[in-house]
């Protein structure tokens, strides 16, 4: 057969999109490109001018990086021994071309290339794109997830909810990961290709991307915009301006493509750099969780002690830098530890939020669950500090006027309480704080603390102390009273905060107590913001007597210092006529008003839907400048902006907005509530979307 019949020809490509994407779990994806997991096959059919014969020679290349595969397809199929291969069947001029890629196969968006020569010509044809990602429905894959019910939670689901709060009030905070929303494949790869590691040495970098270790700890460091062009701007001053308030964030997508569009995006906080991180990681199929780690240790020297000084009115000393925040939140992602060994696969820590440097940049982990519950603080990485954010022991000072400090308690279970993620097929609260740790009270708790210690003694891992040292101080008498902080956890903002303190004579003398008390706005890292009451008083117990203190802090005093956290903290310095001591405090988290949503009719894809939301104004005064923002993957595909009349005094609002959803399943309606008196009170529905 000669001429120009004989020559070889490719007339038309068929990625299988659908078919291939339900094979691999990936038809959530809004993409026209073929994203497959590696370690499963996927088939091309590649339609050619006449049938392909044994003589031809048919090369497929794959390319990503500096990563160049040649895949011989040959006719007919045989196995040709690599990682990667490609095996075929023909029907009449149409190849089926079957691509296997290996369980630990680079992730990332590869260049198909097909070339073939036929008789004296050769010709190259791009096949586009195909996106391969982790895989954890696969054995051998470093990141199989062996249960099917946690691989739809941790790497498909696109909704989750955040807890918030402080040891004695737990909240819950929506979060749209839309991690198969349009674009944020491609930024997450970009994300990927900005960091430091890839700009030092792209293709080592590239060649590591075969590994969750690597591409976690790289992640880690990107979605913070510390050392580099990385996603988020964080902000803990209170003063937002000049960018949006971390409390405006809903989801993960907005943020993303804000970055994607002019660098990194300002502001954020904690919750917001695990939201994100998880969206990315999911994306990449890493399964991921989000977890908030209540009264959460910053211990900054790294000697796993935490110590807090206050001055004689209950201010706590800004010259420390190891603190107690009310909250914080991480992700867990799940894969093997080849590099440690198998004792610590699964749950690892990985942390955006830029709190200490590792390795010379601001990132954390991935850090080995089971490594922390044991005490093995000498394994990569960082594990010192994340055993002291849910173990370290706290020291509380009091500094008099003279300078001499005074050690009034010692605490070894105020830290990590209530470590918490999202239920699977649920909103519930799961409470993790048994994998991190043995209960407190436990023998084996003070065993493995002991264990913690030891190693960073001999490690060289523990940083210089810092501001304060606690040689040399004199400790505390024994005390013949006791005092407690009460309050209710539905306070309103927009109503007078009241709580109360109450103190117990423990001893059968009469006494006079000095209660000193300073009540402030905060923010959830304890941070002071503003003072909002001083108050100091004598008070006299008899023997055995109990007795209750109340404060109030009204509205009018608090109304401009309170910060989008919701939270007050009060501390009372209370001493006896021997010099005793006793410092007492508590945190109190104001509630936002309640949105009301509703729908009257059933979501049904691509079909206008309308939305009900209502919203009373809870103040005792008129509240202008209000906005409604509506948002939701699957639901709306830009956000809706309403404007809200100023509303009077316990006066209802009751807004509409017309959805289309656009994907089929469970989704999720965002909204957020701002005015000049309260920001981003957040409301919530779920909505089933039923396909026509």
């Amino acid at each position: 057969m000669g001429g120009r019949s004989s020559t070889l020809q490719l007339q038309s490509t068929n990625v299988q999109q659908s078919k291939n994407a339900s094979a691999h779990q990936t038809s959530e994806f809004m993409s026209q490109n073929l994203i497959v997991r590696r370690g499963e096959e996927f088939t091309i059919e590649l339609t050619f001018s006449r049938p392909v014969q044994s003589s031809d020679n048919i090369i497929l290349n794959m390319k990503t990086g500096s990563i160049n595969i040649d895949l011989p397809i040959i006719i007919p199929s045989l196995s040709n021994g690599v990682p990667w291969s490609a095996s075929s069947t023909q029907k009449t001029n149409t190849l089926t071309v079957t691509i296997n890629s290996p369980v630990n196969a680079v992730i990332g968006c590869y260049a198909m290339t097909l070339s073939f020569s036929s008789g004296w010509s050769t010709t190259s044809e791009s096949l586009g794109h195909v996106y391969v990602l982790f895989n954890p429905w696969a054995k051998g894959d470093a990141v199989y997830m062996e249960n099917e019910d946690e691989r739809r939670e941790y790497v498909l689901n696109e909704t989750g909810i955040i807890f918030y709060g402080n040891a004695s009030t737990t909240r819950a905070r929506p979060w749209d990961f839309g991690q198969f929303q349009e674009k944020i494949l491609d930024i997450t790869l970009k994300i990927l290709d900005t960091s430091t590691e890839h700009r030092r040495d792209p293709k080592k970098d590239v060649n590591s991307r075969n590994d969750p270790v690597h591409v976690g700890r790289m992640l880690s460091a990107m979605i913070n915009s510390q050392d580099d062009s990385g996603v988020i701007v964080g902000n803990w001053s209170g003063d937002y301006s000049g960018g949006e308030r971390p409390t405006k964030w809903n989801g993960s997508a907005d943020i993303l493509c804000k970055w994607m569009e002019s660098g990194p995006v300002e502001f954020g906080q904690c919750w917001v750099f695990a939201g994100v991180l998880c969206t990315v990681l999911r994306c990449l199929g890493i399964p991921a969780r989000v977890i908030t780690n209540f009264s959460s240790a910053h211990d900054t020297d790294e000697n796993l002690f935490v110590d807090r000084y206050f001055d004689e009115d209950g201010v706590e000393s800004e010259e420390t830098y190891d603190s107690i925040w009310n909250f914080h939140v991480w992700v867990e992602a799940w894969f093997c530890r080849s590099d440690l060994g198998s004792a610590y696969d699964g749950w690892q820590v990985l942390d955006s939020t830029p709190q200490e440097q590792s390795e010379g940049l601001y990132h954390l982990g991935p850090c080995s669950v089971k490594a922390i519950k044991e005490g093995d603080v000498d394994l990569a990485y960082d594990a010192p500090f994340v055993f002291a954010e849910l173990n370290a022991d706290v020291r509380t000072w009091l500094i008099s006027a003279d300078g001499s400090m005074k050690n009034t308690k010692l605490s070894t279970s105020t830290v990590g309480r209530f470590t918490s993620t999202k239920a699977i097929n649920s909103d519930e609260r799961v409470d993790v704080t048994n994998i991190y740790k043995y209960p407190e009270g436990n023998p084996k708790e003070r065993e493995i603390f002991r264990k913690a210690q030891s190693k960073l003694k001999g490690s060289g891992l523990r940083r210089s102390p810092v501001a304060f040292s606690a040689s040399h101080t004199e400790a505390a008498p024994k005390l013949d009273f006791s005092g407690s902080f009460t309050s209710s956890s539905n306070i309103e903002v927009g109503q007078d905060v009241t709580f109360s303190l109450d103190l117990k004579n423990t001893s059968t003398n009469e006494m006079s107590l000095q209660v000193n008390l300073t009540a402030s706005a905060i923010v959830y890292t304890n941070a002071t913001v503003q003072d909002v009451l001083t108050n100091a008083q004598s008070v006299k117990l008899g023997p055995n007597e109990e007795k209750n203190i109340a404060y109030t802090v009204p509205y009018a005093d608090y109304e401009n210092a309170i910060t989008t956290d919701n939270m007050i903290k009060a501390v009372a310095v209370c001493e006896d006529e021997k010099g005793g001591k006793l410092l007492v405090e508590i945190v109190i988290l104001l509630k936002n008003p309640t949105i009301v949503m509703k729908i009257t009719d059933q979501a049904q894809l691509n079909k206008p839907l309308s939305v009900e939301i209502a919203f009373t104004n809870p103040t005792r005064e008129d509240v202008h400048n209000c906005v409604l923002i509506v948002e939701g993957s699957g639901l709306l595909k830009e956000k809706v902006t309403i404007e809200v009349p100023h509303l009077s005094k316990n006066q209802r609002s009751v807004s509409k907005v017309d959805i289309v959803p656009y994907r089929p399943g469970q989704r999720c309606l965002f909204v957020d509530f701002s005015c000049d008196k309260f920001s981003d009170v957040k409301g919530s529905l779920t909505i089933n979307v039923a396909s026509n």
